[in-house]
Protein backbone atom coordinates (compact mmCIF):
# COMPACT_ATOMS: atom_id res chain seq x y z
CA UNK A 1 0.00 0.00 0.00
CA UNK A 2 1.55 3.47 -1.03
CA UNK A 3 0.92 5.91 1.91
CA UNK A 4 1.54 9.44 2.12
CA UNK A 5 1.51 10.98 5.66
CA UNK A 6 1.30 14.50 6.70
CA UNK A 7 2.17 16.02 10.09
CA UNK A 8 4.17 18.12 11.63
CA UNK A 9 4.81 17.49 15.39
CA UNK A 10 6.16 14.86 17.94
CA UNK A 11 2.98 13.42 17.77
CA UNK A 12 2.68 12.55 14.36
CA UNK A 13 6.59 11.31 14.24
CA UNK A 14 5.06 8.58 16.69
CA UNK A 15 2.82 7.53 14.00
CA UNK A 16 5.48 7.61 10.99
CA UNK A 17 7.72 5.47 12.74
CA UNK A 18 4.97 2.93 13.67
CA UNK A 19 4.16 3.12 9.74
CA UNK A 20 7.81 2.46 9.20
CA UNK A 21 7.87 -0.72 11.68
CA UNK A 22 4.59 -2.29 10.85
CA UNK A 23 6.72 -4.08 7.74
CA UNK A 24 6.90 -4.33 3.83
CA UNK A 25 3.39 -3.93 3.35
CA UNK A 26 3.03 -0.10 3.86
CA UNK A 27 5.71 2.12 1.16
CA UNK A 28 5.91 5.80 2.46
CA UNK A 29 6.18 7.45 -0.78
CA UNK A 30 6.09 11.16 0.42
CA UNK A 31 5.96 13.08 3.72
CA UNK A 32 4.05 16.72 3.64
CA UNK A 33 4.71 18.26 6.79
CA UNK A 34 4.86 22.36 7.74
CA UNK A 35 7.89 24.48 6.66
CA UNK A 36 11.45 24.69 8.90
CA UNK A 37 10.65 27.61 12.06
CA UNK A 38 12.55 29.17 14.00
CA UNK A 39 13.90 27.36 17.11
CA UNK A 40 16.10 27.35 20.14
CA UNK A 41 18.13 30.03 21.72
CA UNK A 42 19.99 31.28 18.12
CA UNK A 43 16.36 31.01 16.63
CA UNK A 44 18.28 28.65 13.92
CA UNK A 45 15.50 27.17 11.55
CA UNK A 46 14.83 23.64 12.66
CA UNK A 47 13.07 20.63 10.69
CA UNK A 48 9.55 19.43 12.66
CA UNK A 49 9.85 16.13 13.92
CA UNK A 50 8.18 14.84 11.33
CA UNK A 51 10.56 15.84 9.03
CA UNK A 52 13.56 14.90 10.47
CA UNK A 53 11.69 11.16 10.72
CA UNK A 54 11.35 11.09 6.55
CA UNK A 55 15.09 12.76 6.60
CA UNK A 56 16.45 9.49 8.34
CA UNK A 57 14.45 6.85 6.16
CA UNK A 58 15.17 8.79 3.17
CA UNK A 59 11.50 9.47 2.43
CA UNK A 60 10.80 12.16 -0.13
CA UNK A 61 9.60 15.30 1.78
CA UNK A 62 7.45 18.40 0.59
CA UNK A 63 6.76 21.63 3.03
CA UNK A 64 4.17 24.07 1.00
CA UNK A 65 3.24 27.01 2.89
CA UNK A 66 -0.33 26.10 1.80
CA UNK A 67 -2.45 23.87 0.07
CA UNK A 68 -5.01 25.88 -1.36
CA UNK A 69 -4.36 26.34 -5.23
CA UNK A 70 -6.35 29.70 -4.98
CA UNK A 71 -4.47 30.66 -1.31
CA UNK A 72 -1.86 33.12 -0.51
CA UNK A 73 0.80 30.32 -1.96
CA UNK A 74 -0.18 29.18 -4.62
CA UNK A 75 3.41 28.08 -6.12
CA UNK A 76 3.12 26.08 -3.52
CA UNK A 77 0.39 24.60 -3.47
CA UNK A 78 0.44 24.35 -6.97
CA UNK A 79 3.83 22.28 -6.58
CA UNK A 80 2.46 20.57 -3.81
CA UNK A 81 -0.17 19.04 -5.90
CA UNK A 82 2.08 17.59 -8.25
CA UNK A 83 3.99 15.83 -6.08
CA UNK A 84 1.04 14.02 -4.78
CA UNK A 85 -0.13 13.35 -8.12
CA UNK A 86 3.08 11.75 -8.64
CA UNK A 87 2.93 9.79 -5.48
CA UNK A 88 0.23 7.66 -6.72
CA UNK A 89 -1.05 7.23 -2.88
CA UNK A 90 -3.30 4.36 -2.03
CA UNK A 91 -4.19 6.69 1.15
CA UNK A 92 -3.27 9.88 2.83
CA UNK A 93 -2.57 9.74 7.05
CA UNK A 94 -2.59 12.66 8.48
CA UNK A 95 -1.32 13.78 12.11
CA UNK A 96 -1.28 17.20 13.76
CA UNK A 97 -0.19 18.73 10.21
CA UNK A 98 -1.33 22.02 11.00
CA UNK A 99 -2.69 22.90 7.61
CA UNK A 100 -6.36 22.97 6.32
CA UNK A 101 -6.85 20.32 3.46
CA UNK A 102 -8.70 21.33 0.67
CA UNK A 103 -11.07 18.71 -1.46
CA UNK A 104 -8.62 17.87 -4.20
CA UNK A 105 -6.05 16.80 -1.25
CA UNK A 106 -9.65 15.10 0.37
CA UNK A 107 -9.20 13.08 -2.93
CA UNK A 108 -6.32 12.65 -4.62
CA UNK A 109 -5.62 8.93 -2.79
CA UNK A 110 -7.59 6.23 -3.60
CA UNK A 111 -8.66 5.58 -0.25
CA UNK A 112 -8.51 9.15 1.08
CA UNK A 113 -7.23 10.58 4.34
CA UNK A 114 -7.38 9.04 7.39
CA UNK A 115 -6.85 11.63 10.35
CA UNK A 116 -5.43 10.32 13.97
CA UNK A 117 -7.49 12.51 16.10
CA UNK A 118 -6.62 12.50 20.06
CA UNK A 119 -10.03 12.31 21.49
CA UNK A 120 -13.37 10.59 21.51
CA UNK A 121 -15.53 12.01 18.41
CA UNK A 122 -17.29 14.17 18.92
CA UNK A 123 -15.98 15.11 21.87
CA UNK A 124 -13.19 17.98 21.57
CA UNK A 125 -13.10 18.64 17.65
CA UNK A 126 -10.64 21.10 16.86
CA UNK A 127 -6.72 22.23 18.13
CA UNK A 128 -6.26 21.09 21.78
CA UNK A 129 -8.12 18.27 22.80
CA UNK A 130 -5.43 16.37 25.01
CA UNK A 131 -5.29 19.75 26.29
CA UNK A 132 -9.28 20.88 26.76
CA UNK A 133 -9.93 17.31 28.12
CA UNK A 134 -7.82 17.53 31.31
CA UNK A 135 -9.13 20.96 31.77
CA UNK A 136 -12.60 19.94 31.68
CA UNK A 137 -11.87 17.63 34.37
CA UNK A 138 -13.02 14.36 31.79
CA UNK A 139 -12.58 11.42 33.13
CA UNK A 140 -11.14 9.53 29.64
CA UNK A 141 -10.37 10.49 26.51
CA UNK A 142 -8.61 8.40 23.70
CA UNK A 143 -7.74 8.25 20.40
CA UNK A 144 -10.36 8.04 17.41
CA UNK A 145 -9.15 6.96 13.34
CA UNK A 146 -11.05 9.26 11.11
CA UNK A 147 -12.14 9.75 7.26
CA UNK A 148 -11.50 12.89 7.02
CA UNK A 149 -13.99 15.21 4.80
CA UNK A 150 -14.23 18.74 3.96
CA UNK A 151 -15.50 19.60 7.72
CA UNK A 152 -13.40 19.95 11.07
CA UNK A 153 -13.09 16.79 12.36
CA UNK A 154 -17.07 15.80 11.34
CA UNK A 155 -15.67 12.84 9.02
CA UNK A 156 -16.63 9.47 9.90
CA UNK A 157 -14.84 7.63 12.72
CA UNK A 158 -13.10 4.29 11.65
CA UNK A 159 -11.65 3.19 15.16
CA UNK A 160 -11.89 4.32 18.61
CA UNK A 161 -10.13 3.11 21.96
CA UNK A 162 -10.34 4.74 25.00
CA UNK A 163 -8.20 6.25 27.81
CA UNK A 164 -8.27 6.74 31.45
CA UNK A 165 -6.61 10.53 31.81
CA UNK A 166 -6.26 9.72 36.01
CA UNK A 167 -3.45 12.46 37.14
CA UNK A 168 -1.78 13.06 33.56
CA UNK A 169 -0.31 16.56 32.70
CA UNK A 170 -0.70 16.98 29.04
CA UNK A 171 2.52 15.95 28.51
CA UNK A 172 2.05 12.45 29.62
CA UNK A 173 -0.95 12.58 28.57
CA UNK A 174 0.09 13.13 24.88
CA UNK A 175 3.03 10.57 25.13
CA UNK A 176 0.65 7.54 25.60
CA UNK A 177 -2.10 9.23 23.04
CA UNK A 178 0.87 9.18 20.47
CA UNK A 179 1.43 5.67 21.20
CA UNK A 180 -1.98 4.50 20.82
CA UNK A 181 -2.34 6.54 17.64
CA UNK A 182 0.08 4.90 16.00
CA UNK A 183 -0.53 1.08 16.92
CA UNK A 184 -4.77 2.24 15.54
CA UNK A 185 -3.29 3.69 12.55
CA UNK A 186 -1.33 0.70 11.74
CA UNK A 187 -4.47 -1.27 12.83
CA UNK A 188 -6.64 0.78 10.14
CA UNK A 189 -4.66 0.85 7.45
CA UNK A 190 -4.39 -3.09 7.68
CA UNK A 191 -8.54 -2.85 7.56
CA UNK A 192 -8.20 -0.55 4.69
CA UNK A 193 -5.80 -2.60 2.28
CA UNK A 194 -8.47 -6.02 3.38
CA UNK A 195 -10.89 -3.71 1.98
CA UNK A 196 -12.76 -4.12 6.17
CA UNK A 197 -13.20 -0.39 7.31
CA UNK A 198 -16.74 0.26 8.92
CA UNK A 199 -17.35 3.83 9.04
CA UNK A 200 -19.86 4.70 11.47
CA UNK A 201 -21.19 8.59 11.55
CA UNK A 202 -20.40 10.83 14.31
CA UNK A 203 -23.21 11.22 16.91
CA UNK A 204 -25.41 14.57 16.45
CA UNK A 205 -24.95 14.67 20.51
CA UNK A 206 -22.15 16.09 22.59
CA UNK A 207 -20.14 18.37 20.28
CA UNK A 208 -17.76 20.12 21.61
CA UNK A 209 -14.55 22.69 20.25
CA UNK A 210 -10.93 22.45 21.60
CA UNK A 211 -9.83 26.18 20.89
CA UNK A 212 -5.93 26.80 20.62
CA UNK A 213 -4.52 27.26 23.58
CA UNK A 214 -3.56 30.91 24.00
CA UNK A 215 -0.68 32.34 26.00
CA UNK A 216 -2.87 34.74 28.18
CA UNK A 217 -4.88 31.64 29.65
CA UNK A 218 -1.66 31.10 31.76
CA UNK A 219 -2.53 33.62 33.86
CA UNK A 220 -3.72 32.36 37.31
CA UNK A 221 -7.15 33.60 38.49
CA UNK A 222 -6.97 32.68 42.15
CA UNK A 223 -10.53 33.07 42.48
CA UNK A 224 -11.07 30.13 41.14
CA UNK A 225 -11.68 26.72 42.69
CA UNK A 226 -8.49 24.99 43.09
CA UNK A 227 -9.62 22.06 41.84
CA UNK A 228 -10.10 23.69 38.87
CA UNK A 229 -6.84 25.77 38.71
CA UNK A 230 -5.12 22.04 39.64
CA UNK A 231 -6.53 20.81 36.17
CA UNK A 232 -5.58 23.82 34.64
CA UNK A 233 -1.73 23.61 35.84
CA UNK A 234 -1.69 19.78 34.41
CA UNK A 235 -3.78 20.75 31.04
CA UNK A 236 -0.91 23.68 30.43
CA UNK A 237 2.08 21.72 30.81
CA UNK A 238 4.63 22.16 29.31
CA UNK A 239 2.28 24.61 27.42
CA UNK A 240 1.87 27.94 28.24
CA UNK A 241 2.35 27.12 31.91
CA UNK A 242 0.35 28.30 34.80
CA UNK A 243 1.54 31.83 35.95
CA UNK A 244 1.04 34.47 38.94
CA UNK A 245 3.35 37.93 40.27
CA UNK A 246 4.18 37.72 43.74
CA UNK A 247 6.29 40.96 45.03
CA UNK A 248 6.71 42.19 41.25
CA UNK A 249 8.41 38.59 40.10
CA UNK A 250 6.79 36.06 38.04
CA UNK A 251 6.19 32.57 39.42
CA UNK A 252 5.29 28.79 37.38
CA UNK A 253 3.29 26.23 39.37
CA UNK A 254 3.80 23.60 37.36
CA UNK A 255 2.43 21.12 39.90
CA UNK A 256 -0.39 21.37 42.22
CA UNK A 257 -2.90 19.75 43.99
CA UNK A 258 -6.31 20.73 45.47
CA UNK A 259 -7.46 20.74 49.01
CA UNK A 260 -10.74 21.08 50.89
CA UNK A 261 -11.09 24.02 53.68
CA UNK A 262 -12.03 27.72 53.33
CA UNK A 263 -9.88 30.18 54.60
CA UNK A 264 -10.59 33.74 55.83
CA UNK A 265 -7.45 35.32 53.82
CA UNK A 266 -8.32 36.62 50.29
CA UNK A 267 -7.76 34.30 46.76
CA UNK A 268 -4.01 34.24 45.98
CA UNK A 269 -2.75 34.87 50.21
CA UNK A 270 -0.02 32.32 50.85
CA UNK A 271 -1.52 30.74 54.17
CA UNK A 272 1.95 28.06 54.18
CA UNK A 273 5.18 27.59 52.68
CA UNK A 274 6.71 24.23 53.99
CA UNK A 275 8.76 21.86 52.02
CA UNK A 276 5.92 19.73 51.32
CA UNK A 277 4.00 22.13 49.14
CA UNK A 278 3.22 26.06 49.15
CA UNK A 279 -0.52 26.18 50.26
CA UNK A 280 -2.23 29.30 48.95
CA UNK A 281 -6.10 30.22 49.23
CA UNK A 282 -8.70 30.06 45.90
CA UNK A 283 -11.91 30.69 45.56
CA UNK A 284 -13.21 27.08 46.89
CA UNK A 285 -10.48 25.32 48.70
CA UNK A 286 -6.98 25.64 49.00
CA UNK A 287 -4.06 24.98 46.87
CA UNK A 288 -0.96 22.91 47.37
CA UNK A 289 1.54 23.92 44.90
CA UNK A 290 4.46 21.48 44.78
CA UNK A 291 6.53 22.36 41.55
CA UNK A 292 7.38 25.96 40.79
CA UNK A 293 9.67 27.92 38.58
CA UNK A 294 11.71 31.37 38.69
CA UNK A 295 12.27 33.22 35.53
CA UNK A 296 15.43 31.83 34.29
CA UNK A 297 15.83 28.80 36.34
CA UNK A 298 14.73 25.23 36.59
CA UNK A 299 11.15 23.77 37.40
CA UNK A 300 12.29 23.10 41.22
CA UNK A 301 10.02 20.56 43.98
CA UNK A 302 8.69 23.24 46.83
CA UNK A 303 11.00 22.21 49.18
CA UNK A 304 14.29 23.49 46.37
CA UNK A 305 12.07 26.51 45.42
CA UNK A 306 11.79 27.82 48.92
CA UNK A 307 15.34 27.94 49.22
CA UNK A 308 15.93 30.20 46.61
CA UNK A 309 12.52 32.09 47.01
CA UNK A 310 11.59 33.34 50.21
CA UNK A 311 7.94 33.04 50.29
CA UNK A 312 6.39 33.44 53.71
CA UNK A 313 2.10 33.02 54.98
CA UNK A 314 0.68 36.46 54.24
CA UNK A 315 2.56 37.31 50.65
CA UNK A 316 -0.37 37.46 48.22
CA UNK A 317 -0.60 35.81 44.54
CA UNK A 318 -1.80 38.48 42.25
CA UNK A 319 -4.95 37.75 40.20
Amino acid sequence: MRVVFAGTPEFARTALEAIAAAGDDFEVVLVLTQPDRPAGRGMKLQASPVKQCAMAHGWPVAQPRSLRLDGKYPDDAAAAREALLAARADVMVVAAYGLILPQWVLDTPRLGCLNIHASLLPRWRGAAPIHRAIEAGDSETGVTIMQMDAGLDTGDMLIEERLAIGEDSTARLHDRLAEMGGRLIVDALRLAQAGRLQPVKQPAEGITYAHKIEKHEAKIDWSQPAEVLARRMRAFDPFPGASSTVDGEVVKVWAARAEPGEAAEAPGTVLEASPQGIVIATGAGRLVATELQRPGGKRLPAADFLRGFDLKAGQVFDR
